[in-house]
Parts: structure tokens; C-alpha cells; sequence
């Protein structure tokens, strides 16, 4: 059987062509099998690679990892490529199973990734005075985006400049964007970290070590950067792998009346803690059974007096932190509702996995995906999602 799949990862397809003797055809119906392929064929046969493993025989397997995904190399020639599942990152991988019936003869390892594959900001960082976020406005905003980001993160954040942040209502202030990024481990990328924040001008430093326990900081700092330094009408939370449809999400903020409290985005409202898992939370962390209603982080807006009560009750060492930040604004929205009435607006138009037609937000999303999605939201009247990885 012939496999070719035309999507592309890191450039490379996800399988070379190859055919597979499962019928152990001896040489003469191979021969005949070839001459029934050309019989009344008009344009020359695509010459195809035979299967490359084959038994009682030696191999050398080279499995790379690269921006996209994983890479397989048979004996030098390129057999397959893998896409890393949604969310993953090089981070997460600490070992390498073999399965099957194969003897493995030697391993060699040579320069494996030690951190994110965007480190190398020399491919990643086009310093170039297009991409400069626009200064502080002088008066109210009506949105603030705060995207949470990782020191070493240097292509989500300059795809995101040249994505959305293109968007003229960011561009003409209406709007205000920035990053929100914590000291990274490693001092080379925060000396790379801080060269980029003083170009740009879009990164607010925290100053505390990157850490998924800390992540619930960041988005207090979002809080009262968007409530005290632009004064904004509304506040958005996302990650650096969201891409955000700006014209959108203000019209859906601007929906809700002008003087109600609000709440929107993808909102869970039985969403129970795992108990087991790489993410379970003890029952001295959380002893209650289920979590107080919340948006999915990767996308939620509040109102700017949600976002206000938010940041004078941690400088009075009045708020509950809880390791995950959209719980823990969860719990904080069902505080303040106890003082004055939140309206919960739910849509799944802020997608939590990935994207669906006419999204708000589209989560999980490549650099690559980044810019698929912006030239397709500058060509095509209805958003339209990207399926390549």
C-alpha cells in the first residue's frame, strides 16, 4: 500500500511515500505488478521508496524535535513527521520509550532541547520599528488586553505583534495590549527578555520567578495595570497562544449594559477539581467539591470595577490565591457578586480548544497558526479557522 499526506510540519510532509511488501511477492510478480501499473498509463510513474524497516535487518532511527513537531529519519531519509499535540511543549518530555519487537543495539544522544525551541530570538525577534507597540494613550481606554507569556516564549509574542496587534483599534489606541511576562531561571533569556521589552515597549516585567503556582499574580498585575495605568472600561485575560478577534470581543463587552458588572467568556459552571493526575489538586489545597463558576483562561473579559475590587483586596491581603488563575478569578467574580450583581455572559465563541468558525478567540494556536489566521481574517468576511499545526 502507497501512504502520501500532504500536510506539512516544520516544512516536511507527515509521511514519505513508501510501499509495503505485506505479501511477501516474489520477484516475478513484483515485475508484474510494476508492468500492470504502467499499462495504459500516459505520465511517468512517481518512483516510490520501499518500506524502510524490514526484518533480521540493522537500522538507524534519528527522531528530531523541531518548532512544529517531532521528525523521523530512517538510514538519512526523512520517513514521517508528527505534530506535537495541542498545548504540548518540549518542557514536558522527560524520557523515550521504545515499544515493540525490536533490539535495540546503542542510543545516542546528541543536543537535546533543554528549553523552549523559540529561545533562539536571533530567528524569532525582527527588531524593526513596525512591530512597536503604540505608547501610553493619554486618556481612557475602552479595552485592555493583558496576554500572559513566558521569558523564553520570543515567537508566540512576535507573532501576536504581527497578528492581531495589527488590528486598528490597537493601532489607533482604542485598545491597549501588553505582556505580562516573570523573571525567567535562565539569565540569558532575561537579558534577551529585557533588550526586547525596551524595543517593543509591550512587556511589563513582574518581578517574581516564572512559575505555574505564581501564574495567578500575573493576573492580578493585568488587573490593576488595565484598571490604574489606562483606566480601561473593560479587561481582557489571554494567553500567548490565543488569537484574539480585538472588533469582536468589544462588541461583545459593549453588549452588556453600561452599568452592569460583567463577566464573559467560556464559563464552567460544574467544573469539579481532578483528584489524580500530573493535575490533581489535594483536598488541603481544595476541600470543596467543586469550583465556584469560571472562564476557561485562555480568553474572559471583566469589567473595569470587578477588576478594581480585584487589586484592593489583594494590597489589603484580603484575596483567596489559588494555583489556577482562572479558578481563582472565578472565586474572586463570585466574591464581589455577593456586594453588587454580576451578570455571567457565556459563549463558546471564546474557544478553550483550538477554534471553531466565527470564534471571539482561538486557542492553542501556533506562530504559524498566528499569521494563517490574520491573513484569513484580513481576506474573508466570516473567521475562518487554520488546520495546520
Amino acid at each position: 500500500s502507497v501512504y502520501f499526506f500532504i500536510s506539512a510540519v516544520d516544512g516536511e510532509v507527515k509521511c514519505e511515500k513508501w510501499i509495503r511488501d505485506d505479501n511477501n511477492f516474489s520477484d516475478e510478480s513484483k515485475l508484474t505488478w510494476w508492468l500492470q501499473r504502467l499499462v495504459g498509463q500516459k505520465k511517468s510513474l512517481t518512483v516510490n521508496w520501499p518500506f524502510p524497516f524490514a526484518e533480521n535487518k540493522l537500522f538507524v532511527l534519528t527522531l528530531s524535535a523541531g518548532m512544529e513537531g517531532y521528525h523521523v529519519n530512517v538510514d538519512g531519509r526523512h520517513i514521517t513527521s508528527f505534530p506535537y499535540r495541542t498545548g504540548y511543549t518540549l518542557e514536558d518530555a522527560t524520557g523515550l520509550t521504545l515499544n515493540g519487537d525490536i533490539d535495540v543495539h546503542a542510543v545516542f544522544a546528541s543536543s537535546l532541547p533543554t528549553s523552549h525551541p523559540s529561545d533562539a530570538t536571533q530567528k524569532k525577534l525582527e527588531m524593526s520599528n513596525q512591530w512597536k507597540a503604540p505608547p501610553l494613550p493619554g486618556q481612557p481606554v475602552d479595552l485592555f488586553i493583558g496576554i500572559l507569556s513566558a521569558g523564553n516564549h520570543f515567537a508566540e509574542r512576535m507573532a501576536i505583534r504581527k497578528s492581531w496587534m495589527q488590528h486598528n483599534l490597537v493601532i489607533s489606541s482604542i485598545v491597549h495590549v501588553r505582556f505580562f511576562v516573570a523573571v525567567h531561571p535562565r539569565k540569558e533569556v532575561n537579558v534577551e527578555l529585557k533588550n526586547e521589552a525596551e524595543f517593543f515597549g509591550d512587556i511589563v516585567i513582574v518581578p517574581y520567578m516564572d512559575n505555574y503556582d505564581l501564574v495567578v499574580l500575573k493576573t492580578v498585575a493585568i488587573c490593576e495595570y488595565g484598571a490604574r495605568t489606562v483606566s480601561a472600561k473593560f479587561i481582557m485575560k489571554c494567553d500567548d497562544d490565543t488569537f484574539v478577534r480585538v472588533d469582536a470581543v468589544m462588541n461583545e463587552a459593549k453588549k452588556v449594559n453600561g452599568d452592569r458588572s460583567f463577566y464573559i467568556g467560556n464559563i464552567n459552571y460544574y467544573h469539579k477539581p481532578l483528584r489524580f493526575g500530573k493535575w490533581a489538586i489535594t483536598y488541603e489545597e481544595w476541600p470543596e467539591e467543586k469550583y465556584p463558576p469560571n472562564a476557561n483562561g485562555p480568553g474572559y473579559i471583566l469589567s473595569s470595577d470587578i477588576a478594581l475590587f480585584i487589586v484592593f483586596e489583594f494590597e489589603r491581603h484580603n484575596l483567596r490565591l489559588f494555583k489556577m488563575e482562572d479558578v481563582s478569578m472565578g472565586m474572586w467574580v463570585e466574591r464581589f457578586n455577593r456586594l453588587k450583581p454580576v451578570d455571567y455572559v457565556h459563549t463558546i465563541k471564546f474557544c478553550q480548544f483550538g477554534c471553531i468558525e466565527d470564534y471571539y478567540t482561538a486557542h492553542y494556536q501556533s506562530p504559524r497558526q498566528m499569521m494563517c489566521l490574520w491573513k484569513k481574517f484580513q481576506r474573508q468576511a466570516k473567521p475562518q479557522c487554520c488546520n495546520m499545526r
